[in-house]
């Protein structure tokens, strides 16, 4: 038996360990994401050395892709009005929404206070018309019904109750409030302080501001009180023409608001 054993030797078995070339290829994805990190890297110095009006585009466009137009591909080889011709709609579009949704506010107070006794004969000195910053709702002196005490910053009580309502519809609204006091070109008396009409444009946009929030308007609305004197005339024909002395309260655009 122990002779059988000596004529064969014990099997060695040798193992071979194979390794993937390089690591398994791990190497590749690294050297992806380094190329996609340097792409963008040269994206964002472009768009730096670019104009503001392509820097705004391609803002535009990460924050709405969809709307954004096919022709925006042309900012690679730099065709600015190209650019602009392919500015998303968006901006003007929201605009117009916003403007009917003001213009139907400014109706609906006009027509509260034409139906409401109290302000009926006050709604004719009331003016709604769009500017650059918004929605203006002037309230304007007449020769028979005034705002404020001659010379003075003091609201008579319907024109005091007028801004009020006003102000808690306004308060409906998330859109900031500017507020303008204007005079007709009257010298005032100024006295030894020198008091002008410039001091009481401001004080009296001060006491609409005041009214405006006596009840439901935050005074955190309040975006700014102007006072013009008589710079801003509405009858540049007359300059003492009653119609010069007024309130103007804008409704300033959401956008404007910011």
């Amino acid at each position: 038996m122990s002779s059988m054993g000596s004529d064969n030797p014990p099997r060695i078995v040798k193992k071979i360990k194979k390794h993937g070339g390089h690591h398994g290829g791990a190497w590749k994805v690294a050297y992806a994401d380094f190329v996609t990190a340097m792409m963008a890297l040269f994206i964002v110095l472009w768009v730096l050395s670019q104009s503001a009006k392509v820097q705004k585009l391609v803002a535009n466009y990460f924050k709405n892709p969809i709307g954004f137009s096919n022709k925006g591909r042309d900012i690679l080889v730099g065709s600015e009005p190209q650019i602009l011709e392919s500015q998303p709609n968006n901006i003007q579009t929201e605009r117009a929404r916003e403007m009917e949704i003001l213009q139907k506010m400014g109706e609906k107070i006009l027509g509260e206070l034409s139906s409401n006794p109290e302000f009926s004969n006050l709604a004719g000195q009331i003016k709604i018309e769009f500017v650059k910053e918004g929605l203006k709702i002037e309230i304007v002196d007449s020769s028979k019904d005034l705002f404020f005490e001659i010379g003075t910053a003091k609201l008579t009580k319907p024109a005091f109750l007028l801004l009020q309502k006003i102000g808690d519809e306004l308060s409906k609204l998330p859109n900031k409030i500017i507020i303008e006091g204007h005079t007709d070109s009257r010298p005032y008396s100024s006295g030894p302080n020198g008091y002008t009409n410039f001091e009481l444009s401001a004080d009296r946009s001060n006491a609409a501001r005041r009214a405006l929030t006596s009840n439901l308007m935050p005074d955190s609305q309040i975006d700014q009180v102007r006072g013009y004197a008589d710079r801003r005339l509405r009858d540049k024909a007359d300059p003492f023409n009653f119609v010069n002395r007024r309130i103007s309260i804008i409704v300033k655009y959401m956008e404007e608001s910011k």
